[in-house]
């Protein structure tokens, strides 16, 4: 059944206008990117109708739309693009949550508040991925500003000032966890004082219903998964990979993972059968065994290189690593992309051909099928496929121009993580928001 939604909003400048968001199919809402790194946190699709070469030079846009600062990925449901960025300069800046049309590009709602930056690339805007759950959008700011939206307005629902609230011992860069639905309930890293490193809030109103965890926050993402018959919160903090009851908070199982210099663990948590693995810049990998009976975990191997540079196994900045089959793919500290026995750790092959040799390289990694598709941090998007004897890269074109607000040198960078959905991608620079066709043409 299609429902057809209309809504009057004022915009800033005084301009109103009346803008119609069509709801797409129960059948589509699979081909959706909901929230951070897609539908399972995972990054991964399954969408045989892309193509597989892309066109030389640059890919062709559907339409771009100017945007400001931020880290944030886009989020894509029903029809309709989530973004956050920034506006402003000091003392006068704002973060906006933002909804476009994902057809057009157009601009159906914004919503606004004014913001304190006390944290590291301030001018860089907001870092968390906006979560869109039925008719309610979820977003957290750099500064930890909670907003329950209403999706098809931008209404707020509720909202919560989690520095206030909490004393958040914040971390140097802010806030990055997207917020994580789960039932009747958002969970949120904190990063509070007084065992509130975690908190769960109310969805419909925003009521704190559990707090966990006394330690300090990391940037990662908490993701759920299932161990017997029980649903686990599994959040990489700044000391520890833990598993929580999602219902209550209570930890089922805490694996410690301190920092040798500073919490700096940026990759989501990924999963394959009964393996979690992270990595982090500063403390290398570790490898995790799941129980798949019930909630509890024990650590298989930890690898941590001499330093930055003298690495071990990975050390992931802000790359997300994947598990295919029975290996681990990843790009190093400064943007060696390995691969690594899964088993082990060890270094199989090493490729430096993905993304231009940096401090803080990036390139993010979304599977379909048995393929990648890649983003790397100067905006070139690779069509590659990955095994144990080495990379594959079938095709690179430009889709987003790298720009000089979140890293002033080396040309710029473009480091938020894309989303693909419905047969289209979606990036963002701190100057624009993207959209191109991977479809294939009839």
């Amino acid at each position: 059944m299609m429902m057809r939604w209309a809504r009057s909003k004022r915009w800033a400048g005084g301009w109103c206008c009346v803008l119609s968001w069509v709801i797409l199919s129960q059948a589509a809402a699979g081909e959706d990117w909901p929230q951070w790194r897609g539908v399972g946190r995972d990054a991964t699709i399954d969408d045989p109708s892309l193509v597989r070469q892309l066109p030389g030079g640059q890919v062709p846009l559907r339409w771009s739309v100017p945007v400001g600062p931020g880290y944030s990925g886009p989020t894509i449901r029903d029809g309709a693009v989530f973004l956050t960025d920034r506006q402003g300069e000091a003392p006068q800046v704002r973060e906006r949550v933002l909804c476009f049309d994902a057809a057009t590009g157009k601009l159906i709602w914004q919503h606004s508040d004014p913001v304190g930056y006390k944290i590291g690339y301030e001018a860089s805007g907001p870092r968390a991925a906006v979560t869109v759950h039925g008719s309610k959008a979820i977003a957290v700011g750099g500064m930890g500003r909670l907003n329950c939206l209403d999706a098809r307005t931008g209404d707020v629902i509720w909202s919560r000032d989690l520095e206030q609230d909490y004393q958040i011992r914040m971390p140097n860069w802010g806030i990055t966890a997207a917020p994580l639905v789960f039932e009747d309930l958002v969970i949120q890293v904190t990063g509070g004082r007084d065992g509130a490193c975690v908190v769960a809030f109310d969805l419909a109103s925003g009521k704190q219903r559990w707090k966990a965890l006394d330690e300090k926050a990391g940037y990662s993402a908490p993701i759920m998964i299932r161990q017997g018959d029980q649903d686990v919160v599994v959040c990489w903090t700044g000391e520890s990979v833990s598993g929580l009851d999602p219902r209550s908070g209570e930890t089922f199982w805490s694996i410690e993972m301190k920092p040798r210099n500073m919490p700096i663990g940026v990759p989501t948590p990924v999963v394959s059968g009964d393996r979690l693995f992270v990595s982090s810049f500063y403390d290398g990998s570790m490898l995790i065994k799941l129980d798949l009976d019930a909630p509890k975990a024990t650590k298989l191997w930890h690898r941590i290189g001499q330093d930055e540079k003298n690495t071990d196994a990975l050390h992931a900045m802000i790359s997300g690593p994947i598990i295919k089959g029975d290996a681990i793919y990843g790009a190093d500290s400064y943007g060696e992309f390995r691969c690594l026995d899964l088993k082990t750790g060890d270094r199989i092959w090493e490729d430096r051909s993905v993304v231009p040799i940096n401090r803080w390289a990036t390139v993010h990694t979304i599977r379909n099928g048995d393929d990648e598709i890649m983003l790397n941090d100067q905006g070139e998007l690779l069509f590659a496929t990955l095994s144990r004897d080495g990379i594959e890269i079938r095709s690179r074109s430009q889709l987003i121009a790298p720009t000089l607000q979140q890293l002033r040198r080396r040309g710029g960078v473009v480091w938020s993580h894309p989303a693909i959905a419905n047969g289209m991608i979606y990036a963002r620079n701190d100057k624009e928001l993207v959209c191109a066709s991977l479809e294939v043409k009839p």
